[in-house]
């Protein structure tokens, strides 16, 4: 019987307050998050930026009780999806591979291998693809796999994007029905689609699909909810977690909210549309800052549909992608690493960087030059960060 080892990958998050330095290190270490000319300075850079945003960071973890729960959330969907695999006569069992926090990807293969699976199915927790989410987590496994002569025997096949997968879509409708039907007015409520941001350039430079996928997303759940309703809401779609001087996918989320509340919205239903899971974004960025935004604009019913965890409905279109998958073509791993033909890690053409997913973005320039300055403080012992009494 063949033993079938499905592979959920996402992105990690820091469990307790004193891991939250570490996580940004490991975030910032990648080249596609920070993407800078001379590799050598990759490590060095990203225990600097991690070193300054760490105390901000804290600040928010410690907003939602001290950590984030996204290990948790995924090891209880990775149960239930094999489970559900298992009822349907699948031979699956589960695993997490986490890109920058426990469990990472390197634990996940010697389990892999332990277990003694002889096919492999990997499923990114990203709905929609980017170059700098399912796009690192594949290519990142497919390092692995290059130097893993065991590993190499194993047949994989990959689920590159889902964002149109009617059980997700579904799903999705139905937690926004929830919501909906428990408004003063169902009719006139309005839903925002809020999702992670990127830089603007990765979708114009770097031809990433995410802002493509995302858009048609939103259309086919609007879609699926007027089925449902026998009627349609008005629907905005936006991008969060931009920080930083480069210019992100538009509008923002904090954008539309004002713009909302001088057009007389009265009922708002915040929908987090690129997240299957509770986390940072969901818990401390929706339901604190931009609900506080909301209300100081006028919007003071505010509701934020709850994010899909284990809803059964998704736990569902989760199996029904991993049997597709077994059944029908194959994707092999090479293909779904394959970057889009403009995107060129090494060397950078010019100084620019950004990092998404916590939703960072530093001017190159700038960066670069506070960091040699703080080398040759260190170096030299003295300089205007001793004056200051930084140092």
């Amino acid at each position: 019987m063949t033993r079938v080892g499905v592979l959920l990958m996402n992105l990690g998050g820091p469990e307790r307050i004193k891991d939250v330095g570490p996580f940004l290190y490991n975030l910032f270490s990648d080249p596609e998050i920070i993407r800078i000319p001379i590799p050598f300075f990759q490590k060095p850079l990203a225990w600097f930026i991690s070193s300054l945003r760490s105390t901000k960071s804290q600040e928010a973890y410690q907003s939602i009780g001290g950590g984030s729960p996204l290990r948790r959330i995924t090891e209880q969907q990775a149960r239930e999806l094999q489970s559900t695999l298992r009822e349907r006569g699948v031979q699956a069992t589960t695993y997490v591979a986490m890109r920058y926090w426990h469990p990472f990807t390197e634990s996940a293969v010697a389990d892999i291998k332990a277990d003694g699976i002889n096919q492999v199915v990997v499923l990114p927790l990203y709905p929609q693809f980017s170059i700098s989410t399912s796009g690192s987590s594949f290519r990142e496994l497919k390092r692995l796999r290059e130097s893993d002569l065991e590993f190499q025997k194993l047949p994989i096949r990959c689920i590159r994007s889902w964002f149109d997968n009617p059980g997700y879509i579904f799903a999705m409708a139905k937690l926004i029905e929830e919501q909906i039907l428990l408004c003063e007015s169902p009719q006139n409520a309005h839903i925002c689609f809020t999702a992670h941001g990127v830089p603007k350039s990765y979708v114009e430079d770097a031809g990433d699909p995410y802002k493509d996928e995302i858009e048609d997303c939103s259309i086919l759940i609007i879609d699926q909810l007027e089925q449902i309703l026998g009627y349609g809401n008005p629907y905005t779609l936006s991008y969060q977690s931009r920080v930083g001087p480069e210019e992100w996918l538009k509008p923002y989320t904090e954008d539309v909210l004002e713009e909302l509340g001088e057009a007389g919205t009265k009922e708002l239903i915040v929908v987090p549309i690129s997240f299957v899971s509770e986390h940072i974004e969901t818990l401390q960025e929706i339901d604190i800052e931009y609900r506080q935004i909301a209300k100081e604009n006028g919007i003071f019913k505010f509701r934020r549909v709850r994010a899909l965890d284990t809803y059964p409905i998704f736990i569902e279109g989760l199996a029904d992608l991993v049997t597709s998958c077994l059944e029908g073509p194959e994707i092999s791993l090479d293909e779904a690493a394959k970057l889009p033909e403009r995107v060129k890690l090494y060397p950078q053409e010019k100084w620019q960087w950004g990092w998404n997913n916590s939703a960072e973005v530093w001017n190159g320039r700038v960066a670069m030059f506070v960091f040699i300055i703080f080398l040759l403080e260190l170096i030299i012992g003295n300089g205007p960060l001793h004056y200051l009494g930084l140092l």
